[in-house]
């Protein structure tokens, strides 16, 4: 579904993704892991389009350069680790604007198709009883459920996640996550995200890429990548003790 050949992307003299490549296919969620500055987020923004990269990024054996943005929103949904409010929209109004790329024109009104698809999207996000709600009013928990139910009305094939569930509550990011793999469980349907939380990129994901300054460590099957060995390696620790550790102190 989505594919990336040698992906490069340079900030000066600075080499943040270096020579990273990738494959999607129908069914995955593909975790991008690695310490903080492994160029996780970078690699998500160059297949969303907002940085410059060398190399070649295919949506359906389509280079993405030559997809209009309407084209590429119908495609793939993009959910960022931090989105902002500033006026007292109402939790409904934010969800339809995932509608925007169906449009025919600005002036345009909203299609049977486009409140059908809000509709699904409150009730798969639980936001049904909210619709009304100024998302001034809203806790962080419930804005990034309303930013994901805004990408769920969007109806992509691909969701690419930058730390969904990151700084949320414990019962929040289960709620997330779970929201995404009940998504993922559609035919014609794949994730990629980038996780910080490696226990979770090991219970949601089937398969991942390890980075490390810029570069690919290990790809494939989850449990092929996030290895002790690969780990350590990666973190310069015993990362596998480490989470024994925290685990042993609910046992």
């Amino acid at each position: 579904m989505l594919r990336g050949d040698h992906i490069t992307v340079r900030y000066g003299e600075h080499t943040v993704v270096d020579d990273v490549s990738f494959q999607l296919e129908e069914g995955q969620w593909l975790m991008l892991a690695g310490p903080n500055g492994a160029g996780k987020s970078t690699l998500i923004e160059a297949i969303a389009g907002g940085a410059v990269y060398t190399g070649r990024i295919e949506l359906g054996g389509k280079d993405i350069r030559s997809l209009k943005s309407g084209q590429l929103a119908r495609k793939i949904g993009v959910l960022s680790q931090k989105n902002t409010v500033s006026y007292a929209y109402s939790v409904e109004e934010v969800v339809g604007l995932g509608r925007y790329a169906y449009r025919q024109g600005i002036l345009s009104g909203g299609q049977d198709e486009d409140k059908e698809q809000v509709e699904r999207a409150l009730r798969l996000t639980g936001l049904e009883d909210l619709r009304r709600a100024s998302m001034l009013t809203l806790s962080g928990g419930e804005l990034q459920r309303v930013f994901l139910a805004q990408v769920f009305a969007q109806d992509p094939e691909i969701l690419i996640l930058d730390e969904p569930a990151n700084h949320l509550d414990i019962n929040y990011q289960q709620q997330i996550f779970s929201l995404i793999g009940d998504w993922l469980k559609t035919p014609g349907r794949a994730v990629l995200s980038v996780v910080h939380d490696l226990s979770l990129a090991k219970r949601c994901g089937s398969h991942a890429i390890l980075l490390n300054n810029g570069k690919c460590e290990a790809s494939g099957r989850i449990e092929d990548v996030l290895t002790p060995a690969n780990l350590d390696r990666v973190y310069d620790m015993d990362v596998s003790a480490w989470m024994k550790g925290l685990l042993s102190q609910w046992l």
